[in-house]
This record gives structure tokens, sequence and C-alpha cells, in this order.
């Protein structure tokens, strides 16, 4: 069940064998992992990244590659909850990384296409209304659309023009030229400017932690404040070209963007360790609207979900100010991968950013979401399993459409003979 992407094969990395010292480590070798690297290269930081596995091993594989600000029906929820600066300030920071991707694709072949991004919704035209007025309000262009391409009718759209998407690993293939990397290199234990692995240690003045769901419990307490959720894929042959970006404003619809001569089509979606639509309701959509169509491949990914719906990039916690943290990207990981490198390559350096303070994980955590994150993690911790999650103790879930064992606490999730998938578990399950 890989994606289209990874038949794009990347340069291999040796593992770290020696001591070495850095001003910056970071940690964690996917998207957003990747860029803070370039970019500290860029500004002649001396860093260096380790990943576990291999670089682009966990999510960035099995994003469907969108690069756009329109994040669903987001700007007048973060315009009730935060008032129009911090939302502009959201807003300016995904433009940003947009132009930054721009930017960079003009010297990299790697599908950059630009596109119209869409949110619809089938039924409630009001929200869409009450979205677009806050585009306005922060000064973006943007239309309400009643017709659109996709086979079936909505009350109608968002459009935002000159979004983008491409393909990830083959930009990856030629970002990391160059790039001081170590694949194959775990970190088994963090103290305040070292980092140990199996074979070496790590000297730094800063630290980035760049690992999809942060590996340091003691500090933060992003167990609490994230959950994780997964969504699913597939690719289809003999499908129309829909001509855009498309996603539903609500919370379980479907995306829509097409790659080359395919569809690729997502949804099913559900929180980690729970039941969900998974593949069945992507082919069901397939067979009642493109009845010709036949599948390429099927692929799922996981995503970190915040109790605001906006990411944690920034200082890791109130009590650790040389380490750094980029996380809870909320689905759209791309563009947030971006913002993230920027703006954790401005604070390593001491510059200041204008976007600090509406990405700070120490930001307020009284949200609904908080107290349902603390019930899922209470009621796992209650229920008797010989499978257990090394992370912190949950019991495990059966997943037997992907033929895993998933913890509905963190995300974390193990092959069925225990190998660990995705973080933020450390180790593989010990089997009774």
């Amino acid at each position: 069940m890989d994606s289209i992407w990874t038949k794009t094969s990347l340069p291999q990395f040796e593992k770290l064998q020696k001591d070495i010292k850095v001003d910056v480590l970071v940690i964690g070798g996917g998207m957003a992992g990747l860029l803070c690297a370039y970019f500290l290269k860029q500004s002649g930081i001396r860093y260096a990244l380790v990943e576990a596995d291999r670089i682009c091993s966990g999510i960035t594989k099995n994003t469907t590659a969108k690069i756009t600000l329109q994040h669903g029906l987001i700007y007048h929820k973060l315009i009730e909850k935060f008032g129009i600066e911090k939302a502009q300030m959201y807003l300016e920071a995904n433009k940003e990384a947009l132009t930054e991707y721009q930017k960079l694709c003009k010297e990299i072949d790697c599908d950059f296409q630009q596109q119209d991004a869409f949110v619809y919704s089938l039924d409630d035209k009001a929200v869409l209304e009450k979205e677009l007025e806050a585009l306005i309000r922060l000064g973006y262009q943007a239309d309400l659309v009643k017709n659109i391409s996709l086979p079936f009718s909505v009350a109608g759209s968002i459009r935002v023009q000159q979004q983008a998407q491409f393909h990830p690993l083959k930009f990856i293939s030629k970002l990391i030229q160059g790039l001081q990397i170590y694949e194959n290199t775990r970190v088994k234990e963090l103290s305040k400017h070292m980092a140990t692995t199996e074979h070496a240690t790590i000297t730094a003045n800063k630290i980035i932690v760049a690992t999809h769901f942060p590996i340091i419990n003691k500090h933060g307490s992003y167990f609490l404040k994230m959950y994780q959720h997964r969504s699913y894929v597939l690719a289809l042959e003999n499908t129309p070209n829909f001509q855009g970006m498309y996603i539903d404003g609500a919370e379980n619809g479907l995306s829509f963007r097409n790659y080359d001569n395919m569809l690729l089509l997502g949804g099913g979606g559900h929180r980690t360790g729970k039941n969900g639509g998974n593949w069945s309701v992507l082919e069901q959509f397939a067979a009642k609207y493109l009845p010709d169509s036949h599948e390429v491949c099927r692929w799922a990914t996981q995503d970190c979900m915040t109790l605001d719906g906006i990411p944690y990039i920034g200082q890791y916690s109130k009590r650790t100010p040389d380490f750094y943290v980029a996380t809870g990207f909320n689905k759209w990981g791309m563009t947030s991968s971006m913002a993230a490198a920027k703006i954790l390559t401005d604070m390593v350096m001491g510059k200041n950013t204008p976007y600090a303070e509406v990405f700070s994980p120490s930001r307020s955590i009284l949200h609904p979401q908080l107290l349902i994150n603390a019930y899922e993690a209470m009621v796992n911790l209650l229920t008797i399993s010989d499978k257990r999650c090394p992370h912190m103790g949950c019991a495990l879930k059966r997943n037997p459409q992907e033929q895993s064992w998933d913890c509905p606490c963190h995300g974390s999730r193990f092959t069925h003979q225990g190998k660990l998938i995705d973080n933020p578990s450390t180790g593989d399950l010990n089997r009774k």
C-alpha cells in the first residue's frame, strides 16, 4: 500500500557512527525537518539532521501534496477565536510558504502546477458566505462559486486562485543534495544540549524536533494537546480532470486532486484507533460517481490534530529555551512544513519572526478538544489488554483494514509482528 510518490527513489545516507558537534540538530527526516536543514545550510549554520529510518519513510510519502493557504473553512473560526490580527498572521505565514515553494520549484523539476483551490459544502451556503466574508476582512481575494467540476451537486464553494500541487519526493530528491543527513540514526536520549544515538553523541546549541508527533513526553504536554487522525486515498485512472484541488468543508468529507492521468480521491477518515469509513467510503463513491475508473493503488496517512486548528511551531515549552518543535499540521503538512521551516530557522538564529505568537506551542490549551483527548487517554489506560503502547501504556486496538495495532490515545501504530510504524512511541511493541 505504497503511494504513487514512492516510485521516485531517494538517495541513501550513512548512519552516524562518530560523535559530532553542531550549532543546530534537526531530528526527523520528513518534509518539515528537511526544509529546516535546507534553510540552515543556506544561512551558513552548522547543522545536522538525523532520521531514525529512511528520510520520508513516515508521513511525507503519503501526502496528497497540496500547497495552499486555504485550509478548509478555517478563517472565520480563527477570527472568532483569536481576532483579526492572529488570523492575519496565520494567513500570511501560509501565503509566504506558498511563495517560497514557487521560488524553489522554478529550479526543481517536481511536477509543480498552479491550481485553484476549492472548499465546498454539500448543503450549507451560509457557512461559505461566512468564510468568504472572513477572507475579505483579511484582505485576501476569493470568490463564491456555485458550479464546480465535481460529479455531484453542492451548495457552493469558496475558490482561492493560484494555489499549487506538486510531487513531494521529486522535490525532496533535489532539495536534499549536499545536505548533512544521517539515516538509520535513532535518538535514544535527549538532554539539554546533547542527543545520544546507538553509536554516537551529538552536541548541539539548539535542537529542533520535527518527528511528526514530538518524542519528548515530559515537556510541552503534547500527549494532551494533540491526537492523531487517519485518512485514506485511492489513486484512480480513467477519471475526469477536475481542474483544481477540492475539499469538503465538513469534517468527514472527501478531497480531490488530479496528478498525471490519475485522480487522487481522499477521505474515510477517523481518529486513530477508532472505527471509520476507510477505503470503503472511497470505493462506494467511485462506484457511484466514477463507474469507469479503476484503481492504481491505495494508501493511508496520519495527521496530528491540535486543540485549536493551528500547528505548534516554536519553542518546545517554556522550560526548554534551546528546544524547538514543529508539529500538529492538521492535514495541511506541505504548506505548514514550509511555514515551520522558515519560522524555526529564524528563531534558532535569534531573529524575530512576526508569526511566533500565533503558532506558539505555549499558547492556551483551554479548548473543548482537551477534555476529549483526556477522556480518550483515561478510558484506554483503564482498558484491560495484553497489548499496550510503549509510549504511555494505553491499550492498543486492532486495525483490520491495515493489519496493524493502533493506539487511540496518541496514535502510535505497530505491525502485526509488533514493529513500530508511527510515533510518538520510539520503540517496538513488546509482544506477549
